[in-house]
């Protein structure tokens, strides 16, 4: 088969213990996932059904993020308010629709540190507009991810520390076991809506204490058990 161009290839992500990569094929992300953030912005943290939102799942949004490593962001275009979110990123190893809730950590296959990163000043106008998300959340570099840690090696995580620092100060810290909508529960709700396939990521909601960060500045952001990351905003 012939393409009028090279068609663009696919993300792999490296995995711990494994020479293979984990090909990226969705990344579906969870909104207002703990009820401090969900109280910061503005919101009853009430346990309503869960929403999601969807990054591109291409190079220019997902930024691979080696373990020791700190990596570049460019400070995106057309934003003021620049924040950062660190998340539990869930990695779908097996397909599954309308899964029951029971039978939902049999579909993951590993687990990672993530940054949701946000331009929330056109997140929150497109919010109050009633538009959609995508200019704040979809845009190019958004979604760095580090190292997978495989389900076999870590068990299913259901708790441990999830924080951020900027330039050495802590800025979020919370734990998993406060998420609103717990992962399996996250993973049940979101088959229903889609049909998961492996290779699909699942960012699972930030804690409080997001904020803006500028030019210059290095985030460090780890989850108890599984590799950090850092990156550097250019």
């Amino acid at each position: 088969m012939t393409y009028l161009f090279p068609p663009a290839g696919v993300v792999g992500l490296p995995v711990a213990g494994s020479q293979a990569l984990f090909p990226v094929r969705r990344v579906y992300c969870v909104g207002r996932n703990y009820a401090a953030h969900a109280r910061e912005m503005g919101f009853d943290p009430d346990r309503e059904p869960p929403f999601f939102f969807c990054k591109p799942n291409d190079a220019q949004s997902i930024v691979v993020v080696p373990a020791g490593e700190t990596v570049t962001l460019p400070y995106p275009p057309l934003t003021q308010d620049y924040h950062h979110e660190v998340e539990l990123v869930v990695a779908i190893g097996k397909a599954g629709k309308d899964i029951a809730l029971d039978q939902a950590a049999s579909h993951i296959a590993a687990y990672a540190v993530g940054l949701d990163m946000t331009r929330r000043d056109l997140q929150m106008k497109m919010r109050e507009m009633g538009r959609p998300w995508e200019i704040g959340k979809a845009f190019d570099y958004s979604a760095p991810v580090g190292l997978l840690h495989p389900v076999a090696s870590t068990g299913v995580v259901t708790r441990g520390e999830v924080a951020l620092e900027v330039d050495g100060v802590a800025r979020q810290k919370s734990d998993l076991t406060h998420l609103i909508w717990s992962v399996d529960e996250i993973i049940a709700n979101l088959s229903t809506l889609f049909e998961l396939q492996p290779g699909d990521l699942i960012f699972t909601g930030t804690p409080e204490g997001v904020g803006a960060v500028r030019s210059g500045q290095t985030l460090h952001a780890h989850i108890d058990g599984l590799t950090p990351i850092t990156v550097r905003i250019a």
